[in-house]
């Protein structure tokens, strides 16, 4: 299209985890998890991979994995102790953002 605006191929609600159909409970979960793991990148990148095996009481591999993103098998409990250790102050924040999904909770369980 010359000149002309290009439309949509797909539409969006705002939030790639929903659009991609995970549940708003699955969807928590990602979301503290990659938060967690931004907050430990960013401190573990001051170190090499050899100061990290010692630091994370790690070896290499799980490290490098950390490193380039390969937190899926990660438990949140793990990411947390890869945390502390690195000195970092876990503090949890719990907004209720979306109170769309009680509701559709509560009709649904209403329904039955």
């Amino acid at each position: 299209m010359a000149g002309g605006r290009s439309k949509p191929t797909h539409v969006t609600r705002g939030n790639v985890l929903d659009d991609l159909g995970f549940s708003p409970e699955q969807a928590t979960i990602l979301k503290f998890k990659a938060d967690l793991y931004q907050a430990i990148l960013k401190h573990a990148r001051k170190y090499s991979q050899t100061q990290l095996q010692v630091i994370l009481a790690e070896p290499q591999p799980r490290v490098s994995e950390l490193l380039n993103g390969k937190i899926a098998n990660k438990s949140v409990d793990k990411l947390l102790y890869y945390a502390g250790r690195l000195g970092i102050e876990a503090k949890a924040r719990f907004p209720q953002t979306n109170k769309q999904v009680v509701r559709r909770e509560l009709a649904a369980a209403a329904a039955r």
